[in-house]
């Protein structure tokens, strides 16, 4: 699964493991990525969304209706 939200575009950010010498390796901030089934009743069936736990509760916040609309206008798909 690749580590980034279909709603909200959040992607890996990344960074550095500092050491207690302060030696510096590269580390990846992963988001919080979860895959959840949403009914779209527009469209009679269930859709399956990658999302971050951000995305999750802006589904709950606009609706899945909205939330599938935006994520087609971002080009993505559904």
């Amino acid at each position: 699964m690749s580590a980034h939200c279909q709603l909200t575009g959040a992607q890996p950010g990344f960074g550095n493991r500092i050491s207690h010498s302060h030696r510096r390796t590269s580390r990846r901030f992963d988001p919080n990525i979860q895959r959840k089934r949403y009914w779209l009743p527009s469209e009679g069936r269930y859709v399956r969304l990658t999302l971050s736990a951000r995305g999750v509760k802006t589904v709950d916040t606009l609706g899945i209706e909205a939330a599938v609309a935006r994520i087609r206008a971002r080009g993505g798909k559904v």
